[in-house]
């Protein structure tokens, strides 16, 4: 399994930030190739389903993914603390397999978002995992970034 964790800081709300990085469509905007089919009607949630497709025409690949955890950022917690949002994606496609965990703390101010995803590409070998772990940084990295209404990082993820 290939795997990266990505953190980012914004000055948006926990909420906005929660909005911004679970509209599903709007991940497929920044990346090349991509386009996002959202499968289940109504609101997101645990449940919901979609496909990320990736190619040109007839060559490329489907990354179909569901929602199993679905915890929005509330209020206060336990102490006072703020609580987390959470939302793990299980990637279930013949091409594409593993998960992706993203969280929102919220800060002051702001918030602070959280992307981990660890995910195999079948027919590539074990030993291009380092290669496609930077790979998925900088993509996803750039996306994170732009969801955020933030400029891309020039370097680093």
């Amino acid at each position: 399994m290939s795997a990266f964790r990505l953190e980012r800081r914004t000055d948006l709300s926990a909420a906005e930030a929660w909005r911004r990085v679970t509209d599903w469509r709007a991940h497929a905007v920044g990346v090349p190739l991509t386009r996002v089919r959202l499968l289940t009607p109504g609101p997101p949630g645990v449940g919901t389903r979609f496909t990320a497709r990736t190619g040109l025409g007839p060559l490329g690949f489907d990354d179909p993914m569901a929602v199993v955890r679905w915890e929005p950022p509330g209020g206060a917690g336990p102490g006072g603390r703020p609580e987390v949002g959470l939302c793990r994606l299980e990637k279930c496609g013949r091409v594409v397999r593993g998960w992706a965990e993203i969280a929102v703390y919220a800060e002051e101010p702001g918030a602070r978002v959280t992307w981990v995803e660890e995910l195999r590409v079948r027919g590539l070998p074990r030993w291009c995992d380092p290669l496609l772990a930077r790979a998925g940084r900088w993509v996803f990295g750039r996306e994170l970034e732009r969801l955020l209404g933030r400029e891309a990082p020039t370097q680093g993820g």
